[in-house]
């Protein structure tokens, strides 16, 4: 190597170090934590990095052992057993939702929010006002697709979803609804095998029909429909839920007119439970003779 070539290249050494120098220097002085630039290792449990601490009692959405795995469509309540429950499908939306929670706060009413994994990931602020609010939330998959699923998808639909639920808020909800109803495509199946509630409903207003009725209309079939025990659909996403606004508090409105109360969808299986433990109890066993005990 020429005199010249040598020189180049101890040149270039002494600029590197110089640079090298200089950036650690800048580093140190603004008081970062350089490990954290150099890239590590990724953990084999990376998904649970960013969660959230153990949520306390009041944000696990519990629900009694003989509805897990189960479906429902209503809780099967006496007729002066006078509750019922709101569920809404679809959200958040950073629009209808906060919408709805503003009239579910004037009127002193909780409800269940079924949320989409997919829209809690783009707006997670909404889904921590919903539970900020007391209200209830319930796991209705990533994508709110109806196809045909295998396990393995389906796994991915619904625990992908409870994830995110548990990251954004800390809470861990047991009650599942599977997109459009359907229980045949695989989700309802896998989600009955992890301990969910399959919790379906009993009254619908109709405002996802492919002919949305107007408000009047949706306050009728919710009024018309209405028992103990009801479980009532309503939307507060997948689409221009406008409608669905205006008819909530005329809906309320007309249900406590009825003497009807409001609870969460966990709260009415916490009642059919007890209705029927208080059934069992009041039924005499009886001996192999016929006699009663």
């Amino acid at each position: 190597m020429t005199d010249h070539r040598i020189g180049q290249f101890l040149q270039v050494i002494t600029i590197v170090v110089i640079a090298t120098s200089g950036l650690a220097l800048g580093i140190l002085k603004s008081g970062l934590d350089y490990t954290k630039i150099i890239k590590q290792p990724t953990p084999k449990n990376a998904k649970f990095q960013n969660a959230v601490p153990a949520p306390a009692k009041n944000l696990i959405v519990e629900v009694p052992q003989t509805w897990q795995g189960q479906t429902i469509y209503h809780a099967q309540l006496k007729p002066n057993q006078k509750v019922i429950a709101l569920t809404f499908d679809d959200g958040p939306n950073p629009k209808h939702t906060v919408q709805i929670l503003d009239i579910l706060k004037k009127n002193h009413v909780k409800a269940t929010f079924f949320v989409v994994g997919a829209m809690m990931q783009t707006y997670p602020q909404i889904a921590k006002q919903v539970v900020a609010e007391g209200h209830e939330l319930g796991n209705h998959t990533w994508n709110h697709s109806y196809r045909r699923m295998d396990r393995p998808t389906a796994a991915s639909e619904i625990d992908r979803t409870g994830d995110i639920i548990y990251q954004n808020t800390g809470v861990k909800t047991a009650l599942f609804r599977p997109p459009g109803g359907y229980l045949n495509n695989g989700l309802a199946d896998y989600a009955k095998n992890q301990k969910y509630v399959v919790m379906m409903w009993s009254s619908l207003c109709g405002d996802a029909d492919r002919h949305t009725p107007q408000v009047a209309g949706m306050v009728n079939n919710v009024l018309r429909t209405a028992k103990p025990g009801a479980i009532v659909l309503l939307h507060d996403g997948g689409g221009n839920r406008s409608r669905t606004v205006k008819a909530l508090p005329q809906i309320i409105a007309g249900l406590k007119a009825k003497g009807y109360k409001f609870v969460t969808g966990s709260e009415l299986l916490e009642i059919q439970a007890k209705e029927q433990a208080t059934t069992i109890k009041a039924v005499p066993a009886v001996k192999k003779d016929g006699k009663s005990q």
